[in-house]
């Protein structure tokens, strides 16, 4: 197999560089640079930009607004933006949402929603995770019933781990709509919700770092139009693992991976460590295996299957790359040193870098580490993902 990209797609590589060189925000790109926390309206700015130029949506279709890119350009994209100090685009109407409407939304409702999505107007929240249904969504107790009309659902239910809920206005969610079905996959239905409907309460939870990025939906007795369903009804589990592959596959994060380890060699040799035998053999060793997820990942594109969403591929990604990602950081730890030791939450900020205990460029090292602990988890923990891989191992 030849990983050669062609003179075109060093062509494409180069206008993405440039393009981030010269429209990212500085502001945007040195917090980025500096593990910093990014604010709503840092995304929002950056997507703006990214839109003007036709390149937000870049696994949508172009009918819809999406720049009609080879998944070959859209990895090149990934990583040229990631490597240049970009934003990772995280919004899920954007990732997820938008894939589910093409493919499966009426027309009406790609009308509605997709032009907001792309200017930034409408922000999505995943309504998926429950207290007692995570890596095994299939046994989720939201309830969603019709009324006798057939006009609303009722939905009641509590929702968890919802990314970036007080962000959003809408909420795209997996419902029980047939309690009595057969089996637990079925009779579950996908439904859009508007977050400012009664009865919907957003709760944020503290993480390790001190974020609220997660979030936890109260949902009691909130009325959601029947024009809201998407698909057909109790169909919906169908919808959510084609959501689930392109998720899955992002949460790989090679570009990430790429600028965190970049980030590591710069720091050791801040840190006087460019000679340190140990050191260096460790960040090689993390470059051999980032180069072998890498041509993984590019194999897929190359095998003919662009015509579909990788599942047990997907799950492979997901696991080695959020696994990388997390070695990457502990490692980011250990350059550190005692730097790495004091911690504040407030200091994430970038008008509080004068008040971080640590330089700069070291003092957030231990937030971002603790943040990266729940790469393994979200989008399915790897441990049933490594499950998903074996039975189609021995199914094979």
């Amino acid at each position: 197999m030849r990983l050669d990209f062609t003179p075109e797609d060093e062509a494409f590589r180069q206008e993405v560089r440039e393009f981030v060189r010269t429209q990212l925000p500085a502001d945007i790109r040195k917090k980025v640079e500096l593990g910093l926390r990014l604010e709503h309206a840092d995304y929002v700015a950056w997507f703006n930009r990214l839109e003007a130029r036709g390149w937000l949506t870049p696994g949508w279709p172009v009918e819809h607004g999406g720049p009609g890119w080879t998944p070959l350009q859209r990895y090149l994209f990934d990583e040229e933006t990631l490597l240049g100090g970009a934003p990772r685009i995280i919004a899920s109407g954007i990732q997820m949402l938008g894939p589910v409407l093409i493919a499966f939304g009426t027309p009406e409702q790609k009308a509605r929603y997709l032009p907001d999505i792309r200017a930034s107007r409408t922000w999505w929240a995943q309504g998926f995770s429950e207290p007692g249904a995570g890596s095994d969504l299939a046994s989720l107790r939201t309830s969603a019933v019709l009324e006798p009309d057939g006009r609303h659902f009722v939905v009641t239910g509590h929702k968890i781990w919802t990314s970036y809920a007080t962000w959003c206005s809408m909420m795209f969610a997996l419902v029980r709509t047939d309690p009595d079905a057969a089996k637990p996959q079925e009779g579950i239905s996908f439904l859009l919700i508007d977050m400012a409907s009664p009865g919907v309460t957003v709760r944020p939870i503290r993480m390790l770092e001190g974020g609220t990025d997660l979030n936890e939906v109260f949902l009691d007795q909130v009325r959601v139009p029947r024009e809201n369903l998407v698909g057909e009804l109790h169909k919906g589990w169908g919808h959510g693992k084609f959501l689930l592959g392109h998720e899955r596959t992002g949460i790989a994060g090679i570009g990430s991976c790429k600028q965190q380890l970049a980030r590591a060699r710069q720091l050791a040799a801040g840190q006087g460590l460019s000679d340190d035998a140990v050191l260096q053999a460790r960040l090689a060793q993390f470059e051999v295996e980032l180069m072998a997820l890498e041509v993984t990942a590019l194999r897929l594109l190359g095998a003919g299957q662009r015509s579909r969403v990788p599942q047990v591929e997907a799950s492979m990604l997901k696991v080695r790359g959020t696994e990388l990602r997390q070695a990457i950081f502990e490692t980011l730890l250990d350059i550190a040193g005692p730097h790495a030791l004091p911690f504040s939450a407030e200091a994430q900020f970038l008008e509080s870098l004068g008040d971080m205990p640590a330089p700069p460029e070291l003092g957030t090292l231990a937030a971002n580490a603790l943040d990266s602990r729940k790469l393994s988890l979200y989008g399915g923990s790897n441990e049933v993902q490594r499950n998903l891989i074996a039975q189609a191992v021995m199914a094979a």
